[in-house]
């Protein structure tokens, strides 16, 4: 989803901030049964190294949920099978921005 197609949404399910590094975060939006990555207009995807910033994308629309997003590469040091999902969602808490 562009970036642009995402301003003109009213409500959105769920907000999830990936985690990408230390301070990098990747947006995606849950819309009923479906999740999409937002994109920049020329079709990279949104990244941000403050939280904030894309948070603030949703002041004025209605949030269901907004969490934060991890997944660990390290599975394997501690004897994890390669290739389990390991993903890990912490709820933000409050939504509305001021």
């Amino acid at each position: 989803m562009l970036l642009k197609e995402l301003k003109k949404i009213s409500h959105v399910d769920k907000v999830k901030l990936h985690s990408l590094e230390s301070n990098l975060y990747q947006l995606s939006v849950v819309i009923g049964d479906r999740e999409d990555y937002v994109l920049t207009e020329h079709g990279r995807f949104l990244t941000s190294h403050n939280k904030l910033d894309l948070q603030a994308l949703f002041k004025d629309k209605t949030v269901g949920a907004m969490v934060l997003c991890h997944q660990s590469a390290y599975d394997e040091m501690v004897g994890q099978p390669v290739g389990m999902n390991n993903s890990l969602e912490v709820p933000l808490g409050n939504t509305e921005m001021s």
